[in-house]
């Protein structure tokens, strides 16, 4: 087994870009320091299917640092960045990724990743677990657990657990309070204004952002469109998320009343057809469509070009459909998760903490996993509270600890 990317002579572009990332991820590097002697994964092979990028390339190599040999494949064919994948290669990680795959050589690049016979996992979205049960079978066995890094992979493999398809057990870092707090909500919301505002150049102040879902990552998305000067409107399907997002200032609709008033629309919700005919149809000429969910399926594309007599590239990453009623609208990153579809992710002290709570929660399965059902499992609170206080270190803040009065009072209270 070696690697599957488009050219090793790229290395030193993303060897920059790698150290980049490192100088601003001190938990990561607490991690590594802390385990340099003892490499808990020593012997141990890990396989990851995350967006190939420096950060996750950090993780990457503090996983073989830590003991591991780590199978590396991309789980968004456009979030590639084929000069990090030859820096990665380079230093002895085993990488299955090239940017603009079409679909078969992404599931190709995965199933070439699974020569590496796992006995540990971390997957985005599903997409390895899923070709595991269904095209590596014989690879089940040996496998400890995994941890799984978002909200539509969970959706997933819980769907698996009920129907008693899951072989192995997993771990919900995206539920982990370490990742969807921060994540979720601030990383996405500041990665998607910041890829929108670079690859259109247009302003957001003074406009209307149409932001679909009010999970953590619909939160991010509205407060930061809020602070930018937009006038911002949630559509949601659940009563509470829409009441809440109400109370937190912003206006509620339904997507068939929204859609005419939008500007900028950003779809947050996991599911499909976020975006359809129906409202493809009242759209204003120049609506700006994007996508913050794992898969390309919120925003009905098929339905659009139906529509449409004519698509050409309009800028770097934005297509213009010339609608047949003589309407534009413009389709960001294919439908892509725009925020590394069309830019560079999020930032790198965000991922800093998502990718110690994998770590976190990789050492726990390493230690427990053969205990635990093969369903999905929360991140154990004491990983979560060693990561946030590892945090708290590398910013030099402190905080408050119970008096024995106070921690007496708390338990008998």
């Amino acid at each position: 087994m070696d690697s599957m990317i488009k050219d090793i002579t790229l290395a030193p572009e993303g060897q920059l870009k790698l150290d980049w990332a490192k100088k601003h991820m001190p938990v990561l590097n607490l991690f590594c320091e802390r385990y340099k002697d003892e490499k808990p994964f020593k012997n141990t092979r890990i396989n990851i299917c995350l967006h190939i990028e420096a950060k996750t390339g950090c993780l990457a190599l503090a996983l073989k640092e830590m003991g591991a040999e780590v199978a590396l494949a991309g789980c968004n064919p456009l979030s590639t960045q084929d000069d990090v994948a030859a820096a990665l290669a380079k230093a002895g990680i085993h990488v299955f990724g090239i940017h603009g795959a079409d679909e078969k050589l992404y599931n190709d690049c995965i199933l070439a990743s699974l020569e590496n016979k796992p006995e540990l996992i971390i997957d985005d979205g599903g997409d390895l677990v899923y070709l595991l049960h269904h095209e590596k079978r014989e690879l089940l066995s040996a496998i400890i657990g995994g941890c799984e890094e978002t909200t539509t992979g969970l959706n997933r493999l819980r769907a698996m657990a009920e129907k008693k398809e899951l072989s192995f057990p997993m771990i919900a870092v995206n539920d982990a309070d370490c990742k969807h707090l921060f994540d979720n909500r601030y990383g996405t919301g500041q990665s998607a204004w910041t890829s929108i505002m670079s690859t259109t150049n247009l302003l957001v102040a003074g406009s209307t952002v149409v932001v679909a879902g009010y999970g953590w990552v619909g939160r991010g998305l509205a407060l930061r469109a809020k602070s930018l000067g937009a006038r911002v409107i949630v559509t949601e399907i659940d009563e509470v998320k829409a009441l809440e997002a109400l109370m937190d200032g912003y206006d509620v609709m339904p997507m068939t009343e929204a859609a005419a008033l939008g500007d900028f629309f950003i779809t947050a919700t996991g599911n499909c057809d976020v975006l359809r005919r129906e409202h493809f149809e009242v759209m204003k000429d120049g609506a700006v469509l994007s996508n913050a969910g794992h898969f390309d399926v919120e925003i009905n594309k098929e339905e659009l070009t139906a529509m449409t007599k004519e698509i050409v590239p309009a800028r770097e990453n934005i297509e213009a459909y010339h609608l047949k009623d003589g309407r534009t609208v413009y389709l960001m990153g294919e439908g892509r998760l725009v925020n590394l579809a069309c830019g560079m992710g999020h930032p790198v002290e965000i991922m800093d903490m998502s990718f110690a709570v994998q770590i976190g929660s990789l050492l726990y399965l390493r230690e427990q996993g053969s205990t635990l059902e093969p369903i999905v499992n929360p991140v154990p609170r004491e990983v979560d509270l060693k990561i946030a206080s590892l945090k708290l270190d590398s910013l030099s803040k402190k905080i408050d600890t119970l008096t024995e009065k106070q921690e007496k009072y708390w338990h008998n209270r």
